[in-house]
């Protein structure tokens, strides 16, 4: 079993030294949903929610959120992300939008950690968007599905394809 890297030897947290790391190109990609009725799906389709454009604003915080990873995770190192995107995958039938961060780095560390962030942080806007026409939301299934980089390479989500990574 792997130790945990967050905690010196005496069981404290601790930052990573990553100063020995190799830099290089490093990518995470996560995802979440948000479970809704189909009327709402439609009103988020039409851009006739009062707030405004539901999913502009969404993408919009989910992207300033990875860029605040390590101000709100206490031991995350502050990375230069040099992109950032964000999709939404809109399913009226199902009541459900699948949202998906992807975030990319040149560094000594991967980010992981502002990927998930930034999912989070968009699926809470999007619930923020349209709390007032279905109280009964849900966020779920949050995860991260896929990074590449560093000494581990690529790694996959367990019953994963690639495929819904790249969406």
């Amino acid at each position: 079993m792997q130790q945990l890297t967050h905690l010196d030897q005496s069981g404290q947290a601790s930052m990573v030294d990553v100063s020995q790391k190799a830099i290089t190109t490093r990518q995470a990609t996560a995802t979440a949903l948000l479970h809704t009725t189909p009327q709402v799906i439609q009103l988020i389709e039409l851009q006739l929610v009062k707030k405004g454009d539901v999913l502009a604003t969404a993408r919009l915080a989910g992207i300033m959120a990875t860029k605040q990873t390590s101000q709100l995770i206490p031991l995350c190192h502050p990375l230069p992300l040099s992109q950032v995107q964000v999709h939404f995958q809109l399913d009226q039938s199902k009541g459900q939008i699948r949202i998906q961060c992807c975030c990319k780095v040149t560094a000594n560390t991967g980010v992981e950690m502002e990927a998930m962030t930034g999912v989070c942080i968009a699926a809470l806007t999007l619930y923020d968007m349209v709390k007032a026409v279905d109280p009964a939301l849900q966020i779920s299934a949050v995860q991260l599905l896929e990074k590449q980089g560093g000494k581990s390479g690529v790694w996959l989500a367990p019953n994963v394809q690639k495929e819904t990574a790249d969406a």
